[in-house]
C-alpha cells in the first residue's frame, strides 16, 4: 500500500460495534461490499500499519489509514511534461483535462499521483492549483522544511502568473485594462458567478494576437478566485474558446478533442532560498 494514495482518520465517538460499521456510516458514498473488499485485501490499517478486519471493534480515537480508489476512473489520454526539478521544487506542464489532485471521479489519472509515481516523491504537494480543464504550468513543493517559504509567494501574491486565451474578438473594447468584480458561489455549486458588491477579484488583460473572429488574450491574475479568468473574459464578452460552464452550461458529453483555450503560460518569481530571480515557461500553445 505504500504507493497507493491513502487517507488518514481518526474515528470519531458513535454507536459502532465495529470500525467497518463505523465506515461505512461516515462515508455513505462507499457501500459496505466495498469496505469488505478492501479490507480483505488488506486496504485499512491501524496506526501501526496492521491490517484491520470486518471484526475489529471500534473505538473512539482510533487512527486508521484507508485506500482510495475509484472505480472504472476515465483515463486521459495526455501527457505531463516535467519542466524543471530541484530538491525544493518540481515544476511541470499539464495537459488539458487532467486535474491536479485526486477528486471526485478521477485519482490515479491526476498530476499529482503522476508526479509521485514518475519522481519517486511521495512528498510532493502542489503550492497552488489551475483547473482540470486549463492546461500549462504547475509548482510542486518538494522538500517540508522548505515549502512554508515557498506557499507564502502566493498567499503574499509575490508571484506573477501569466494566461493566455483564445476568445471571441473584442474590437470595441479599450486594452489593455483592468476587471474588478465580485465573484461569489453560483448554481449548480460548481459554478461562480459575478455579482453586485466590493470587489474581490482583479485580473489584467491585453491582446497579444488578432484574427478574424478570435483573439489571444493575455491575462494576468492579481488575486486568485475561482474560475476568475474564465468568467472575467465572459464578463467582457468574450467568453473562453471551449469553456463548457460560462456564460451558458453545456452539459453534452465531455470531448478531450474540444479542450478550453486556457494556459498558464509563465511563471516568475524571486526565489526565497537564494534571492535570484526565477521564470519558468509552459512550451504548449494553444
Amino acid at each position: 500500500m505504500d504507493d497507493e494514495p491513502t487517507s488518514r482518520l481518526q474515528l470519531p465517538p458513535g454507536p459502532w460495534a465495529t470500525v467497518l460499521d463505523a465506515l461505512c456510516d461516515r462515508f455513505p458514498a462507499v457501500d459496505r461490499a466495498q469496505w469488505l473488499d478492501r479490507m480483505q485485501r488488506g486496504r485499512v490499517r491501524d496506526a501501526r500499519g496492521e491490517p484491520l478486519d470486518a471484526s475489529t471493534p471500534h473505538r473512539t480515537g482510533m487512527e486508521l489509514t484507508y485506500s482510495r480508489e475509484v472505480a472504472d476512473e476515465v483515463p486521459v489520454p495526455f501527457e505531463e511534461t516535467l519542466v524543471h526539478e530541484d530538491a525544493h521544487l518540481v515544476v511541470a506542464d499539464k495537459p488539458h483535462f487532467l486535474p491536479v489532485t485526486p477528486a471526485g471521479r478521477y485519482l490515479e489519472h491526476t498530476l499529482l499521483r503522476r508526479l509521485q509515481r514518475r519522481l519517486g516523491a511521495p512528498d510532493l504537494v502542489p503550492l497552488h492549483r489551475i483547473d482540470r480543464g486549463t492546461a500549462g504550468l504547475v509548482l510542486f513543493s518538494r522538500d517540508p522544511g522548505s515549502r512554508a517559504a515557498y506557499q507564502a509567494l502566493f498567499r503574499e501574491r509575490r508571484i506573477d502568473k501569466h494566461y493566455e486565451a483564445l476568445a471571441p474578438a473584442l474590437p470595441g473594447v479599450a486594452f489593455p485594462q483592468v476587471r474588478r468584480s465580485r465573484i461569489e458561489a453560483g448554481e449548480p455549486f460548481f459554478r461562480m458567478r459575478e455579482t453586485d458588491g466590493a470587489p474581490n477579484s482583479e485580473t489584467r488583460i491585453d491582446v497579444i494576437g488578432r484574427g478574424d473572429a478570435t483573439w489571444r488574450y493575455a491575462l494576468q491574475p492579481v488575486t486568485g478566485r475561482k474560475h476568475q479568468l474564465r468568467l472575467h473574459l465572459a464578463g467582457l464578452g468574450a467568453p473562453i474558446v471551449g469553456d463548457p460552464l460560462y456564460p451558458v452550461l453545456d452539459e453534452s458529453p465531455e470531448d478531450f478533442a474540444r479542450p478550453l483555450k486556457l494556459l498558464a503560460k509563465r511563471l516568475v518569481f524571486t526565489d526565497p532560498l537564494s534571492g535570484r530571480r526565477r521564470e519558468f515557461q509552459s512550451l504548449r500553445e494553444l
